[in-house]
């Protein structure tokens, strides 16, 4: 029984591995701001006091808006890493003892994996991007490039595992359905 299991978790160990490092970086941030929510803070307003003449035009209103949104979007990448990292470590060992092929199995975990942890990641860039820019929106822009094909990969890849689940139990009560 449990060589069977490592053999079914062979085929889905990238995403697994994936999802794996999504919530260790959701662990580490949340142990970031216990330990140096100050610096972080501080390095965010840093960025932004480098640029405030130019792209803020000397509107510490203005700059203590982005900065207090760059830290709110820090605790999103955290949250989107503990939220995602577990959904996708949880659908994809269902997926494991789903029926279908093996390289299905490897794309849909992959999928999940890399779509969590880079939509996770895309939070902390846009972080860290705004204060210099003087805009959340400008950052998160910038960073679209990473964030659409992230999305789009969880999306796919929970849709995957939803059609090959609804596949499988749909097959094992009607003897009619082929492989």
């Amino acid at each position: 029984m449990e060589k069977e299991i490592i053999e079914k978790i062979k085929v889905v160990r990238i995403g697994v591995i994936l999802s794996l490092l999504t919530l260790l970086f959701g662990f580490v941030l949340g142990g970031l701001f216990g330990a140096i929510e100050g610096k972080i803070k501080g390095h965010l307003k840093e960025e932004a006091q480098a640029v405030f003449d130019t792209v803020y035009e000397g509107d510490s209103v203005k700059m203590k808006k982005i900065t207090d949104k760059s830290w709110a979007y820090f605790k999103r990448a955290h949250f989107h890493a503990s939220g995602l990292g577990a959904i996708s470590l949880a659908v994809i060992l269902l997926l494991m003892f789903m029926q279908t092929t093996w390289i299905l199995k490897e794309v849909t975990a992959i999928f999940l994996g890399l779509g969590s942890l880079g939509y996770s990641l895309f939070w902390m860039f846009a972080a860290l991007k705004a204060p210099g820019l003087g805009s959340t929106g400008a950052a998160k822009e910038a960073l679209s490039f990473m964030a659409i094909p992230s999305a789009g990969m969880c999306i796919i890849g929970l849709i995957l595992v939803l059609t090959i689940v609804i596949k499988t139990v749909c097959c094992a009560r009607n003897s009619s359905c082929t492989s």
